[in-house]
Formats: structure tokens, C-alpha cells, sequence
């Protein structure tokens, strides 16, 4: 996720930034007579079927988009003719299309923000209370995965964070065990986007796993925000791929496309991905700075491995 706006807050399943991710979307005429929803002739007209591998599956947060004007409909018919599986860090209105189009929500709000998250003992009630709601509701619609933030520091210390954030993801795993659904807590980076951010480095997060010790919590490893903070991403990944339950990409510096002016190879990171028989979801989380169709198309070639 992008230093511009939080993740989903657990009660607010379709306000804040998914309202944000959907206006991103309004940039654009559609023309009905533009052929499949009013998308580049240049890009889309000649491309068809963009994934062909099948070895990643990949979904799209909704910022990928951006300057292309899709409703839910179109949306998902695009990720269907692409051969994505899914949308992330989607809410509850858009789950009904992505299921008739037998397509994954493949994260879903679950409890805590960037700033107020887990490490706060004093937000555990209401915490709970969200995990109750957004894992029973993912569950009902066999969604996979449910997100959750380990707050600011704001004065809490490495340790009582962990312990924290232990004590309330031991009650929350029961939960999730008996649905069939995993917790999956976000890695950011602390230098550039999200000053203060707790669960930022590798060694923190891995061990609260290990505490945790529960095959349905495990982190969602932003490749984009963990190449800014500690890097290794491939020796990281295969060491701790047990761990982990979702990744995000996006290119370094500026979290844009997945191109030549970035410094990750994701070819090389997603054959490591597959190596370890990894088979969940990678999804893309950048910001386009040129054609979004193009842009997409070249991102889900990229992770095509």
C-alpha cells in the first residue's frame, strides 16, 4: 500500500480508501461502442488473454486502474478476459460481482489500521469484535484471506507490541481455524511511507508468527515496502515462505510500474515464489504513471513466470 491513504478500516468495509479506489476509476469516458468497456484499442484489441503460465495467481487492487472509468461489472469481465483471478482489499459490495463472475476477493478487511492496530491493548475489544464480523462474512463467501495492521509504535515498545499483538491473534486464530480463513498482517516500510509503523522488518514479524503458531496467521509480504526496508527478498521469501500468506508488488523507488525504471526483477522473485510451492495469491498494488492497460498487461507478464 502507498503512503497516500490507509488500509480498509474493519467497520468500514466500502468507505474510506476503497470509496478512494473506486473514484480513482471515474478518470475516464467510457464508449459503448470502444469494444470490451471502452479500453485501448492499442493495448487490449491486440493483446487478448494476457496470462498463460497459470503458475501465479494474480489479482489487482483497484489503484492499478487508475484512469480507466470500469464499474464493478466491467471490472471483473476485464480481470476474466486477462485470466487474473481476483480483486484485493476489496469490501462487501463488490463481493456479490466477483462471485458471480468466479472471481476471488483475495483479501478482505479483517481488524486494526496502519496508525490504531493490534499492538494497541486498549483497541482489542473493538478489534475482536471486527474479527468476529469480517471473518465469519469472508468465510460465508469462501474468501481466503483477512487483513490486519500492527498500528504506529507510538510509544510502545518492540516487545510489548509483539506481546500485544500475540495476545489478541491467539483469540482471533480460533476463529479463523474454525472458518477456513487466514489472518494475514501487513509488512510496511517505516522510511518512506509509514513512519513508526511496528511490524516493519523481517525479524519482528517472523518471530510473532513463530508466537502465534497457527497455520491461519501469517504476513502479507509487500515486496514493494520490504525491497525499500531490508531487501534479500528471494533468500527471505524461501527461508519464511511457511510464513507467509499473500504478496503485493509494485516498483522500487515510487511504487509504480513493475518496468525497466525500477529495481526489482520480479521475473526472478516470482519463480522463487513458485519454487517453494507457494499457492496462494500476488497481487498488484502500484500506481500507473502511464497507459493503466498497458501498464497492467506489463505487470501480469512480469509475474508470469
Amino acid at each position: 500500500m502507498n503512503g497516500t491513504h490507509t488500509h480498509i478500516d474493519a467497520n468500514a468495509a466500502v468507505g474510506g480508501r476503497l470509496l478512494r479506489r473506486r473514484d480513482v476509476l471515474a478518470a475516464a469516458a467510457v464508449g459503448a461502442s470502444a469494444g470490451l468497456m471502452g479500453l485501448s484499442k492499442t493495448t487490449w484489441g491486440q493483446t487478448g488473454r494476457v496470462v498463460k503460465n497459470r503458475r501465479i495467481k494474480q489479482s489487482i487492487c483497484g489503484g492499478c486502474l487508475r484512469g480507466v472509468r470500469l464499474d464493478q461489472e466491467q471490472t471483473a469481465k476485464l480481470l476474466v478476459e486477462m485470466g487474473l483471478v481476483g480483486r484485493d482489499l476489496v469490501g462487501r459490495n463488490d463481493w456479490d460481482v466477483l462471485k458471480k463472475h468466479d472471481l476471488v476477493a483475495t483479501m478482505v478487511p479483517g481488524a486494526g489500521s496502519i496508525k490504531q492496530g493490534l499492538n494497541d491493548k486498549s483497541m482489542h475489544a473493538k478489534f475482536m469484535e471486527d474479527f468476529r464480523t469480517n471473518i465469519k462474512a469472508a468465510a460465508e463467501y469462501k474468501w481466503p484471506n483477512v487483513i490486519c495492521m500492527a498500528g504506529d509504535r507510538a510509544g510502545i515498545g518492540e516487545e510489548e507490541g509483539m506481546d500485544n499483538c500475540r495476545a489478541i491473534l491467539k483469540e482471533a486464530v480460533k476463529i479463523a481455524e474454525d472458518h477456513g480463513v487466514t489472518l494475514c498482517m501487513e509488512l510496511l516500510n517505516s522510511k518512506v511511507d509509514h513512519p513508526g509503523y511496528m511490524c516493519d522488518n523481517y525479524t519482528w514479524a517472523f518471530e510473532l508468527c513463530r508466537r502465534v503458531d497457527s497455520p491461519r496467521f501469517k504476513m502479507l509480504f509487500d515486496i514493494y515496502h520490504m525491497q525499500i526496508m531490508e531487501g534479500d527478498l528471494i533468500a527471505t521469501i524461501r527461508k519464511n515462505i511457511r510464513h507467509i500468506g499473500h504478496f503485493h508488488t509494485a516498483g522500487v523507488p515510487g511504487r509504480h510500474e513493475l518496468d525497466e525504471n525500477q529495481e526489482i526483477y520480479y521475473p526472478a522473485v516470482m519463480r522463487a515464489i513458485v519454487e517453494t510451492g507457494y499457492d496462494g495469491y500476488v497481487a498488484h498494488e502500484y500506481t500507473p504513471t502511464r497507459d493503466p492497460l498497458e501498464s497492467l498487461i506489463q505487470a501480469v507478464k512480469a509475474c508470469d513466470v
